[in-house]
């Protein structure tokens, strides 16, 4: 049961994310922003760490997003390029000494602790990814000439601004009349914009998306579905009144080939309950990935990107569904437990997780 994907050796890339690259910057272990002396440095952004991602596990991955020709511009490009990720799609903005015409965004993390949750603050306005406008990319260039096997992208991108929404929307169309596979992932983020103004903006990109991918409140605050019971503390979830919301969904978009569900119950910041669910149109089949109860929580940051970089890594490498959602949800819960956005995670660590390994020391 395969996707229907261009073959690796007619392709330049393996994979391409469309999405906003920020530094992040962190209190050590879990410290506060008012308090801490000392601030930890990441990388990382929605769609940019499954790009990241992609490239640890051996595959040939690419990032678009606007950069600023100054130093914080240089961390994001060194740091994709340490790893083998291919930015030379990137759009590089020049920078105006105090970042009035664009910039590199920022957002301030606490990762939480018992019952005092994560924390974000953004510090994003007027980045350069925000300033991105159509024609700034070669669509051609990338998609017929190179090569692309699988784009990637999703709401994070989408809401920055309304020349944002252009470029994914003529992305998205590029990418199809290449016969690149093209997978989105909600991402809801209500700080950056309301649910009526997300509804209203991704409802009309839906029927050109292949995969679609959410977490437990995306499908509800991104397309307007809803999950009858479901807990708005997010502790437990209904999972089969959830599997009639993805039902829904897929019958309203009958273009969706896979729809992948991300499954959190929270005990606390520290320990949570995860999963995933994916739906495989083609035989309306659900798949299950293994369940991690009681998951100790170092980071949970990027934990659903993790999720869509193992999801991807399997169909691209010829992997059934039901091996890409066991993928997807190991690789979501390692990445966990590590600190900051990307990935930190070896394929044969994966691997071994996925396979039922335990975790025993390895010497």
């Amino acid at each position: 049961m395969p996707l229907p994907l261009r073959t690796a050796n007619e392709c330049e890339l393996d994979e391409v994310s469309l999405g906003e690259c920020m530094i992040r910057l962190s209190p050590p272990g879990h410290g506060r922003i008012e308090y801490t002396p000392t601030l930890e440095m990441w990388v990382g952004g929605a769609e940019y760490n499954v790009a990241y991602a992609l490239a640890r596990l051996g595959l040939r991955s690419g990032w678009i997003g606007g950069l600023v020709d100054n130093p914080l511009g240089a961390v994001i490009r060194n740091h994709g390029r340490s790893v083998g990720v291919d930015m030379s799609h990137a759009v590089t903005l020049p920078y105006d000494g105090i970042g009035r015409e664009a910039r590199i965004g920022l957002n301030f993390t606490e990762v939480g602790a018992g019952p005092r949750g994560a924390v974000t603050l953004y510090d994003r306005g007027y980045s350069a990814t925000a300033k991105m406008k159509p024609g700034d990319v070669d669509w051609n260039r990338l998609f017929k000439k190179r090569g692309v096997r699988w784009l990637h992208t999703g709401g994070v991108f989408t809401c920055l601004s309304e020349s944002t929404r252009q470029v994914v929307a003529e992305a998205i169309d590029a990418a199809h009349s290449a016969g690149t596979l093209v997978s989105y992932d909600l991402n809801f983020r209500s700080k950056l914009w309301s649910s009526k103004e997300a509804i209203a903006v991704t409802r009309p990109l839906v029927p050109k998306i292949d995969c679609l991918i959410g977490n437990e409140e995306d499908f509800q605050k991104v397309l307007g579905y809803q999950v009858e019971g479901l807990d708005e503390n997010l502790k437990e979830l209904p999972i089969e009144k959830y599997k009639d919301m993805v039902r829904k969904v897929a019958k309203d978009f009958p273009n969706l080939k896979v729809i992948g569900t991300t499954l959190r119950e929270v005990t606390s910041a520290n320990e949570n309950n995860w999963s995933a669910i994916l739906y495989w149109a083609e035989t309306k089949e659900f798949f299950h990935g293994p369940v991690f109860e009681g998951l100790i929580v170092e980071d949970r940051v990027g934990g659903g990107d993790g999720f869509v970089s193992g999801f991807c890594y399997a169909f691209l490498t010829g992997k059934s569904p039901q091996e890409a959602v066991t993928l997807g949800t190991a690789h979501g819960a390692m990445l966990q437990s590590t600190r900051g956005d990307t990935s930190q995670i070896t394929l044969q660590e994966l691997e071994h997780v996925a396979g039922g390994g335990g975790a025993r020391i390895n010497r």
